[in-house]
């Protein structure tokens, strides 16, 4: 079988270009992970200062109790997703090549 080098060139520039990334691409899960970690980070921040404000005796007890709760349950969510991204990735390596 004889294949031209200008046929196979055009071929190769038609399968790189199918290929590449498009410019919109990806934009709205690293928007949605970044709100995600700003929203773990702002509620584990309130929660640092509610503790310490009740250290100081200007918090209510029932502020701590609620802010511990939004901490305890931000932490879970984080470690559950952390969990399937390792399940995740240790299924990939599983995957024959």
């Amino acid at each position: 079988m004889d294949i031209k080098s200008s046929v196979a060139t055009q071929g190769y520039a038609l399968a790189r270009s199918a290929a590449a990334p498009q410019a919109g691409s990806g934009n709205s899960q690293q928007s949605t992970l970044g709100s995600l970690a700003t929203s773990f980070m702002e509620t584990m921040q309130e929660s640092e200062q509610t503790a310490k404000a009740a250290m100081l005796g200007s918090a209510d007890p029932h502020a701590l109790v609620q802010a511990l709760a939004q901490t305890e349950l931000a932490v879970e969510t984080a470690v559950t997703v952390r969990n399937k991204v390792v399940e995740a990735y240790q299924e990939i390596l599983r995957m024959p090549v």
